[in-house]
């Protein structure tokens, strides 16, 4: 258990991410639950510091129920950390290995996630990052939020350039075409739409829509071909349900 001097407590981790690691915690004058998001490095980069600035700069400006609620910026060792709301919810991939799925529950979280998304870009906002691990589910009223606007954009258009597939934003099993920077096309709202297509195949089937251990051919898959029929892919062990 460590504290950030301004008056919040980090217990357990959460979630532990590439460059960052999310905290349970509470905040110390209120007893308030919140969640901590911090970079791993002892020393992060100017990189990962903006990183947080741009995630809660953006977060702050929000005022969409389906958006995970900023509450502060504050000084943590050699970086920053960012506080946000715990309203009891769990990741959407950790739903979806502890649950059996019904299709009534899968439209039930489809409809709110369109929405959610639906209202980012009239905001103008694009998150480029859409995937399981970046959706919150509270088990109990099945009410979900998006998380993790790190890489999110203010613009409605950006071009992306090519570059290394291990440096590209995003991640790979849910990056749209234009996102990988080897297709004439600009970045917009439609990425994230993608990106959600490609959440929906993975908890309707239980896989991704692309099977690849390389990134180069992950990403031909995304420009190039397209996906096996959810009907015709399903795993005998998935468990989806067709009960309503």
């Amino acid at each position: 258990m460590s504290k950030i001097s301004t008056g919040y407590t980090l217990n357990q981790i959460i979630y532990e991410g590439g460059s960052t690691r999310i905290y349970g915690g509470v905040k110390e004058d209120d007893h308030q639950p919140v969640v901590i998001k911090v970079s791993k490095a002892d020393y992060p980069s100017l990189e990962e510091i903006s990183r947080l600035r741009h995630e809660f700069q953006i977060l702050k400006s929000l005022s969409i129920p389906g958006v995970i609620k900023p509450i502060a910026l504050e000084n943590y060792r050699n970086g920053l950390a960012l506080i946000l709301e715990d309203y009891g919810g769990i990741s959407l991939r950790q739903f979806l290995k502890q649950s059996t799925l019904q299709l009534g529950t899968f439209l039930h979280i489809a409809i709110q996630l369109a929405s959610i998304l639906a209202e980012l870009h009239q905001d103008r906002i694009v998150h480029k990052d859409i995937n399981p691990s970046n959706i919150l589910i509270n088990p109990q009223t099945e009410q979900v939020k998006i998380i993790d606007f790190s890489i999110s954009s203010r613009l409605s258009r950006e071009n992306q350039t090519i570059g290394n597939p291990t440096l590209l934003e995003g991640t790979l099993a849910y990056l749209s075409p234009e996102q990988t920077g080897r297709m004439n096309r600009v970045i917009d709202y439609r990425t994230d739409f993608y990106s959600l297509g490609a959440t929906f195949y993975e908890m309707l089937t239980g896989q991704w829509p692309y099977q690849a251990s390389d990134p180069l051919e992950l990403i031909h898959c995304h420009i190039a071909k397209t996906p096996i029929s959810p009907f015709n892919s399903t795993p005998p062990s998935h468990k989806l349900s067709l009960i309503w």
